[in-house]
Formats: C-alpha cells, structure tokens, sequence
C-alpha cells in the first residue's frame, strides 16, 4: 500500500479514498449526481485543501469520463457543445484569479444558487438557449476551480431542462468531463504537480469506474419519476451542507 500513500497519507486512509471513489461513482451514476460533493467532504478530512480540489479533480474526469463513454447515445449535443464552448471561457478567466479568491465565500454562492434553481423561479432566459447553455458551461467552470465539486452546480442547471434519467446522466457526465478536463490544464500550468498523486488517483479512477458500471445498472431498474425525486432531495441536502461549511468557515 505505500505505493499509494504518497504525502499526507497512511495506507489505511489510501484504502478509505480508493473504496469511497467507487462508491460516490456509483451514487452518481445511479442518480445523477451528488458523489463528486461527497468524495471531495471526505478527501478534505484526511487530505490538506491545497493538494484536494486538484487531486479530486483528476479522479473525477476519470470517472465521468467512463460515464460519459458508456452513455454517449442519450447525450443532449447542443447542450454539451455550448456548455463546452462557455467552459473554456470560463477556465480562462479563472487561471487570472485561482489562488485569490475566498472558498468559504464561494461556497456559500453556489449552495444559494443551486437552492434557487431547485426550489426557486425558473430563469428568464429558456433554458435551451445557446445563450443560457454557454453562461451555465462558463459560470459553473469558473467557479469549479474553488470549491471543487461542482456537480450540484451543474446538475441544478440541467435539471430545468426535463431530461430524461439517462439522458440526464449522459449530458452531466460529458459536461463534467469537459470541466474537469479544463480544471486538470489550469491546474497544471499554475504550477500543481500531480505526479506524486498519480499511483492514488489511478487506483480511484479504476475504483470509479467499477462504481459506474454498477450504478448504471441501478439507474436501468430505477422509475424516472423516482430518479427526479431522489436526485432533487440529494441535491438540496448537499448544497445545504456546502452552505453550512461556508458560513462555518467564515464565522470561526
């Protein structure tokens, strides 16, 4: 297990991160989203905040990106083109400013956003607009860059859009590979060096992918009213909990 460890790491934790990746991917899967939240809360206990959002990055565009492979027939394309299109906007801007701006105050914006697309007014602009598509890709890869899972951003913006389960899950894994993608190169070219981290991710990656393959499966036995209803309450419990560090962080 010391193959695994690299800095900051017992191979007890090591083993904890390798499972845990295998069973937030297959949360994901089977419900839209709501495992990249949960493995960053648990990489930012055992792992320092400076190594976590990079590393969590990594492992999870391996994990969308075997999604997204296995789901690519129901992916919305416009949606993922557009949203690709604002994402590298987004990463653009964000390489200006990644080591400047507050997290626990980012975090607190988005959990509110998130709330507000759940819960709140549909927005103005149609939600299948290039316009709304490309400022949800770029507003939500901006942001990705500081708080690091931003799944419940991004699956709040899709779910405006009625998908069906598997369409739903197909267009969030693309849309999640593109922006982790962008998180990994402006991280890199910051200055991040992952090679440390590469035998760990690896072994999270194909922990994933196992995670996948058997939440896909659950999601085929799953209703989709049942998968509307359980992705929305996942959702609000993560974006109150991301809320609820923010404004700990902030007061302590």
């Amino acid at each position: 297990m010391e193959f695994f460890t690299a800095d900051f790491l017992t191979p007890f934790s090591a083993m904890m991160l390798i499972a845990v990746a295998g069973l937030t991917s297959l949360i994901s899967a089977a419900f839209g989203a709501g495992g990249g939240l949960m493995l960053l809360v648990i990489m930012a206990s055992i792992l320092p905040m400076s190594v976590v959002i990079p590393v969590h990055g990594l492992v999870q565009l391996g994990s969308n990106a075997n999604r997204f492979l296995l789901t690519f027939k129901h992916i919305d394309m416009s949606m993922f083109m557009y949203f690709s299109l604002g994402g590298v906007l987004g990463a653009g801007l964000s390489s200006f400013v990644v080591l400047a701006v507050p997290l626990e105050l980012m975090k607190i914006v988005v959990a509110g956003f998130v709330l507000y697309l759940l819960w709140g007014a549909t927005p103005k602009l149609r939600e299948t607009s290039k316009l709304w598509r490309a400022v949800a890709g770029l507003v939500t890869t901006f942001i990705s860059m500081f708080v690091g899972a931003s799944g419940p951003l991004v699956g709040s913006c899709l779910y405006i859009n009625n998908y069906h389960k598997l369409k739903f899950t197909a267009t969030f894994s693309s849309c999640m590979t593109v922006q982790h993608t962008l998180k990994a190169i402006v991280y890199a070219a910051v200055g991040f060096s992952f090679w440390q981290w590469l035998p760990l991710m690896a072994a999270m990656i194909a922990s994933g992918a196992l995670g996948t393959w058997l939440g896909l499966k659950l999601l085929h036995k799953i209703s989709s009213i049942k998968f509307k209803q359980v992705f929305r309450l996942i959702l609000t419990v993560l974006a109150l909990q991301l809320a609820w560090q923010g404004i700990q962080a902030t007061w302590a």
